[in-house]
């Protein structure tokens, strides 16, 4: 039986899975053979009608709950259900969608082959792309997250990249293929013992702490396995804890702040109580005992936990979510208290026009003067609230205009010893510094910058992919 010719897919309709390794394909009669498919243990695409050519409509439930997605064997690779979608397009019969399936677990050969495939032309920014910074008061250097070139930047703290220079050069750097770092995105210095804890996001799954003279291509001390999606970093001193966002798996997990290798969460934050939605930033207020985590606003509901798993485990692993439940809010920024576990609501949630958030990336606390800072990736601004605001509440002051040399900042530090606030920013290869209090449009005091200036930062992701259908190419962003 031929599949129609004219059938479409319509984006966020899916493919249902049942089975080991079996994909229902949309139209398929039950005596016709089935293909295989898994995603992230979680992820499929749906298809709730389709119209064959003898005219019978094809339906397939969207409810989540009502399919069980198992394993593929051995954890083979997965059919993209993107190729799967562009075979029924084509009018692929069924038996040559089996034959997609079968091709999912290539050879050790195909994949030297793929690995050996050589670009035909790359697009790349060849100069760092600061992600987050922190001081280290004692020492006087401040330490720079470059998510571009995959490595952590040490200076001096007053360092200053004159307006003809080139750029700034570090007075050591950590990077290399023994490093683990890739995508890093957050870190924290220890106050006590200098040792800079680097947390990489989507691609690595580690944190990795190191000890504060480790320079070059150098293994990390330890390092911990973290969720795929980690983004945002605070730690709890007091509790002697980590708090560790993460954007895919919808949690806030606290690990003790000495774990390493496979060691499980201490708890989690996690559920539909939470309102968490695509979490980044977090930070602790460690007078009034909360901590806040910034949303960007995407989110899905969880999945139960089987008799046979462990909660904390599923909570921080890919496939923790219902197929079919996302949905969005509005960028917001919510509080919790220290206490707070599993499933708990918020005491408080900042959210609404007034508030100006919009893709809130780092956050800071300043404990004594009550101010909690918000990097405002989308908007191009700092945004500072008093850290008892609530709803629909505007910020007390904003960094923004064309003399602050902001441009996407991801993540903002305070320097409560030397009263400066310092910005990475992901979009022009700066980390800029402003006075503690700077409101309006005002220009940096100082400014490290690791590009000549004026060259523009493509500011390419890693999560997007294309095709270019006219010229038959994959565009791949790394």
């Amino acid at each position: 039986m031929k599949l129609s010719s004219h059938l479409t897919l319509k984006l966020g309709l899916v493919l249902a899975l049942v089975g080991v390794g079996v994909l229902v394909l949309p139209g398929l009669q039950p005596s016709d053979p089935l293909a295989a498919t898994r995603i992230d243990g979680a992820s499929r695409l749906t298809v709730h009608k389709i119209a064959m050519e003898d005219g019978t409509i094809c339906e397939v439930p969207a409810t989540p709950q009502a399919v069980a997605i198992p394993m593929i064997a051995n954890n083979a690779v997965p059919v993209n259900p993107v190729t799967a979608a562009l075979s029924l397009r084509s009018g692929a019969s069924s038996t040559e969608l089996v034959e997609v399936a079968a091709q999912a677990s290539p050879t050790a050969a195909q994949k030297a082959a793929v690995a050996a495939r050589r670009p035909i032309r790359t697009i790349r920014d060849q100069y760092p792309q600061f992600s987050a910074v922190a001081v280290d008061t004692q020492r006087n250097e401040v330490v720079i997250q470059d998510e571009n070139l995959f490595q952590i930047m040490v200076f001096d703290r007053e360092t200053n990249t004159p307006p003809t220079a080139a750029m700034s050069e570090p007075k050591r750097f950590i990077r290399g293929a023994a490093t683990y770092l890739e995508l890093n995105c957050a870190i924290y210095i220890d106050p006590e013992t200098g040792n800079i804890y680097s947390l990489n996001n989507d691609t690595e799954r580690h944190m990795t702490v190191w000890d504060r003279e480790a320079r070059g291509n150098a293994s990390p001390a330890w390092k911990l396995r973290t969720p795929m999606g980690s983004f945002g970093l605070a730690v709890d001193e007091v509790r002697q804890e980590l708090l560790i966002t993460a954007q895919h798996e919808q949690v806030v997990a606290a690990y003790s702040k000495t774990a390493r290798d496979d060691d499980p969460p201490n708890w989690v934050l996690w559920g539909d109580q939470t309102l968490i939605a695509d979490p980044h930033g977090i930070a602790i207020d460690p007078i009034e005992e909360v901590f806040f985590v910034a949303n960007f606003g995407a989110t899905s509901s969880p999945r139960e936990a089987a008799p046979d798993e462990n909660p904390l485990f599923v909570a921080v692993t890919r496939g923790n979510m219902i197929p079919g439940s996302g949905r969005f809010y509005p960028p917001s920024i919510t509080v919790y208290n220290k206490t707070a576990r599993g499933n708990t609501a918020p005491i408080r949630v900042i959210t609404g026009p007034e508030t100006r958030l919009n893709w809130p990336a780092g956050l800071f606390i300043d404990a004594e003067r009550e101010e909690l800072y918000v990097a405002n990736d989308g908007a191009g601004n700092i945004l500072v609230f008093d850290t008892k605001a609530d709803g629909n509440a505007a910020p007390i002051r904003v960094l923004e205009g064309p003399q602050t040399k902001l441009h996407y900042p991801t993540n903002v530090f305070v320097d409560l010893v030397n009263d400066e606030m310092w910005v990475a920013n992901m979009g022009n290869h700066r980390a800029t510094v402003y006075p503690r209090d700077a409101n309006g449009d005002v220009a940096p005091i100082r400014e490290i910058r690791s590009a000549p200036d004026g060259v523009p930062s493509p500011t390419l992701a890693n999560v997007r992919i294309t095709y270019d259908n006219t010229r038959d190419q994959i565009l791949a962003p790394n």
